[in-house]
């Protein structure tokens, strides 16, 4: 069910004074790190949403409850790439995939905020929901510990798509963690859609940025 009561959280601040003047780059402080994020005007996915925030925060601060250390990850929709290059600070063998138009930026998020470290190297990749699932990640090779999502949802017409990417990917004993800003009806008719598919759980609102952080397991079937 829907109705459990999560933790309220406020999205703390984590981004560090700008020391560039270039307007398109954020610099946050992750898990002891800084992190610098070059976002895209041109595209959705090349702006660190709240939901993002939300997520990156939640992983700094409970470490013992989802230990990413060596587990494999893939992220859906990673846009900027601030979720994964996290996950890759706490030690994950981290896939980030998007659409082909984002990987561009994605890669060199990634690659300029985790090269020289001492991890395992993440890998960039391209995800169309719902397409090429079979083929390009068969069940029988990939195998996820965790599927993280960020603002994937909101008003575009590849909802369903959505889904069945989520239900495709999240195995049992896979866990689903999805943060998002809710602000469409379409964004709870999707929560209500998960809620049928998975068991699912409200781990933490942050109700000043109206982003809700859920955790969805696959039922024993």
């Amino acid at each position: 069910s829907c109705t459990d009561s999560p933790v309220i959280l406020k999205i703390l601040q984590n981004w560090v004074p700008r020391v560039s003047h270039y307007f398109d780059k954020e610099h946050y402080t992750y898990v002891g790190h800084q992190i610098v994020i070059q976002e895209s005007i041109e595209h959705f996915g090349a702006v660190v949403w709240p939901g993002a925030l939300a997520l990156s925060q939640y992983l700094e601060s409970n470490q013992e409850q989802f230990n990413l250390k060596d587990k494999k990850v893939l992220e859906i929709g990673a846009g900027t790439g601030l979720v994964s290059i996290v996950a890759c600070i706490l030690g994950a063998y981290v896939t980030a995939t998007d659409l082909p138009e984002v990987l561009e930026n994605l890669s060199y998020n990634i690659s300029r905020n985790t090269q020289n470290m001492n991890m395992h190297k993440p890998e960039v990749r391209k995800l169309v929901w719902g397409e090429g699932l079979n083929e390009d990640f068969p069940v029988s090779t990939y195998h996820y510990d965790f599927i993280l999502a960020t603002d994937v949802v909101y008003h575009h017409t590849a909802l369903d798509p959505l889904l069945a990417t989520m239900a495709y990917f999240c195995k049992p004993g896979t866990v689903l963690l999805w943060a998002n800003k809710f602000r469409f009806s379409t964004d709870y008719e999707f929560l209500e859609k998960l809620c049928n598919i998975f068991n699912t759980t409200i781990l933490a609102e942050f109700p000043e940025s109206n982003v809700k952080l859920l955790k969805a397991t696959a039922r024993e079937i």
